[in-house]
């Protein structure tokens, strides 16, 4: 939006500029038929704006050293994950492999799994260190030999989140393999094209069946381990094996083999109740949709919820109940998410942006409404 010729007191006054239309509204014009008349694009100026303002608030962020990392916080945070594995063990050495030592210790596990794939997702942004290499081989030490993942799968499959949240074709997180319809232009297109390959009329309570208990006992586990293997990726497939021969050699003792197996699934079918309600209340509540072609503030905005602060909150949800301030800022160490949560707030209300703030059962309940409002 640049000032044309001497602006001075004695200046002769120009004309204003021709007006600028977007190809797709000159494209209209392309008919025969074609009545109707261009319109200016009213949201050039704001845009161009908020661009602006947002280079200016990640400039500040920078001057307040916000993207500069507390590495003690994260070797504490990984110690209490490996504190929990110890307590884990010795729980089950010391009274048995009983009904109650056993859910006690799978509650326990379960726990160091969530914490671990909150604090390998840091690692994964390249948060914690300024050389790029260290984050790689923390983050798959984390990942591969304390979770048997594959780093490479989940930052691929993570980026292309943070990328395009809530772009159909393009988030993955939001790709459901057509076990349930989400937003209002998914389930339009499948009714249109008379798509129906379950009552998606019911999918708010089959959501309970499906979605929590197998994502990660299920569908992660098969789908990380045939992308690491169709891609050749030795070294994840490396990571992964040490996971399960630590986790089998550790347990089979008490559980014997079969035991150990389902003792495993029952970890996972745990942990991904926990992982799926939590990761699924910022983004799948909000506006799901083809590509919008917004700003990259729009865009994060729109796709993106936070959940209130508290203690429990932020170890509970790994920080990322400042999920709004981690998409605008992905490479930002977690622990400094609600320092720059204020600044966020007051460029949201500069520009007339909702910045929605929900109570952590509200957004849990929320994701209920959403799919039973798209169903």
């Amino acid at each position: 939006m640049g000032k044309w010729g001497n602006q001075g007191e004695g200046a002769t006054k120009l004309e204003a500029p021709m007006p600028t239309f977007l190809w797709e509204e000159i494209q209209k014009h392309n008919l025969r038929t074609g009545q109707s008349w261009p319109l200016r694009n009213q949201d050039h100026g704001k845009n161009s704006q908020i661009i602006e303002d947002f280079q200016a608030l990640r400039k500040t962020a920078e001057d307040m050293n916000l993207f500069k990392s507390n590495q003690l916080f994260f070797l504490l945070h990984l110690a209490h994950i490996i504190a929990m594995e110890s307590i884990a063990w010795f729980t089950v050495f010391y009274f048995g492999n009983s009904w109650i030592p056993t859910v006690i210790t799978a509650v326990v596990l379960a726990t160091s799994q969530v914490q671990a794939g909150w604090l390998q997702h840091d690692y994964g942004h390249l948060s914690v260190y300024k050389k790029s290499m260290w984050n790689h081989i923390v983050q798959k030490f984390i990942i591969g030999h304390l979770k048997g993942g594959s780093a490479n799968w989940w930052n691929h499959c993570h980026f292309q989140h943070h990328a395009k949240p809530n772009v159909f074709n393009k988030d993955l997180d939001v790709n459901l393999l057509h076990v349930c319809v989400l937003g209002e232009w998914q389930p339009t297109e499948y009714s249109m094209k008379k798509l129906k390959y379950l009552p998606y009329n019911h999918q708010h309570e089959y959501f309970f069946l499906i979605g929590p208990p197998l994502l990660i006992p299920l569908y992660f586990q098969y789908h990380m381990i045939m992308t690491v293997i169709v891609h050749k990726d030795w070294v994840d497939l490396a990571w992964v094996i040490s996971y399960y021969t630590r986790f089998f050699i550790s347990y089979i003792p008490f559980c014997g083999v079969l035991g150990a197996i389902l003792f495993l699934n029952l970890i996972r079918f745990l942990e991904s109740h926990w992982f799926v309600w939590i990761t699924q209340m910022n983004h799948i509540v909000m506006e799901i949709d083809r590509e919008p072609y917004l700003d990259w503030f729009s865009s994060q905005l729109a796709a993106t919820c936070n959940v209130e602060q508290s203690f429990f909150n932020d170890w509970f949800i790994g920080h990322l109940n400042f999920q709004i301030e981690h998409h605008l800022f992905p490479t930002m160490p977690w622990h400094n998410l609600p320092k720059v949560a204020p600044l966020v707030r007051f460029l949201c209300a500069k520009h007339g942006t909702e910045y929605l703030e929900k109570l952590l059962l509200r957004a849990l309940q929320d994701i209920i409404g959403s799919l039973r409002k798209s169903g």
